[in-house]
């Protein structure tokens, strides 16, 4: 790490990380910065939630933060000069006031380093269902997506974030473009029911600098509920377009990535609750550490096709 003349920490790619933190579980904060420090980056969070493990327990005890504590901490970071951020992460946020605030500290983030790449996983729910407070929409929508980069949505949070239904792949194109038009340069539907039976479509549109370019892969519908694959998701794509400053070739090492963790989780998951039975949450948290070689090195397992 090398050291300016005050003593401030300078780095070629560090990234602040705003993301759930669960005591048990791979998901939320400790998922992507295991990812991003795989990687090389340098990582710093802040919790959006608190809690004891994922809502898909059932059960589960902690806090949802809001604005006031996402202030504490920042500034806390301003008071000592340590806002020298080349990235931004987001993903899941309980709280309107605490979404609003994230929306100052980018803007206060971006005057200080122009270039600041902010990459939002927009997560508010899926399968039709919003699962967090419905204020949160217009924030998403007026507010945080303009500021953003690259947005990761599912089909059901293109469809919020655009004010449009996605039926199909033409109306994904055109919901998409809706959120260019907000300045977005990368936009990726990280997972769509817009295949045919058994089948996932994923695509990725990029407009950057008036050039257009869009990409498709289809991928395997897995039959089981995965949990954290969008923080994996977006924490991979953030990598790879770092690294390799392409968008097919970040898509297609993305949904590797992906692949190869659920693949993994499933199996170990089956081999463990045994022949006929269903794997327990716990059972079913997925296998990152386990993972680390498709994280660093993802076997190409997708190609992506260019789409119009």
């Amino acid at each position: 790490m090398e050291v300016d003349e005050i003593g401030t920490m300078v780095t070629g790619s560090w990234v602040l990380s705003i993301q759930p933190s669960l005591v048990w579980g791979s998901s939320g904060s400790s998922l992507t910065a295991f990812i991003l420090q795989v990687h090389g980056f340098d990582v710093s969070t802040i919790n959006s939630v608190q809690f004891s493990n994922h809502t898909g327990y059932g059960k589960f005890k902690g806090q949802v933060l809001n604005d006031q504590d996402v202030t504490d901490l920042y500034e806390g970071l301003k008071v000592n000069n340590l806002l020298q951020f080349s990235h931004i992460l987001t993903g899941y946020i309980g709280s309107k006031s605490f979404l609003e605030k994230v929306k100052e500290i980018i803007q206060e983030l971006r005057s200080h380093n122009p270039s600041l790449i902010y990459v939002c996983d927009p997560v508010m729910g899926d399968n039709g269902k919003m699962y967090v407070p419905e204020n949160l929409l217009d924030v998403y929508r007026e507010s945080i997506v303009p500021l953003a980069d690259i947005v990761t949505p599912n089909q059901f949070e293109l469809e919020l974030l655009s004010g449009s239904k996605v039926t199909n792949e033409s109306e994904a194109l055109a919901a998409m473009e809706m959120l260019h038009n907000k300045g977005v340069k990368t936009v990726v539907l990280s997972s769509s029911s817009l295949g045919r039976d058994g089948v996932l479509i994923c695509l990725a549109s990029s407009n950057r600098d008036g050039a257009k370019e869009c990409y498709r892969i289809e991928i395997p519908l897995l039959p089981a509920i995965f949990v954290g694959t969008g923080d994996l998701f977006a924490a991979s794509l953030m990598v790879w377009m770092q690294k390799d400053n392409s968008l097919k070739v970040a898509f297609e090492k993305t949904i590797s990535t992906v692949q190869a963790v659920i693949r993994r989780t499933l199996d170990y998951a089956k081999k463990v609750a045994g022949e006929n039975m269903k794997p327990t949450p716990a059972q079913m948290e997925l296998r990152l550490v386990q993972s680390k070689d498709d994280l660093e090195n993802p076997e190409i397992l997708y190609t992506a096709e260019l789409f119009s």
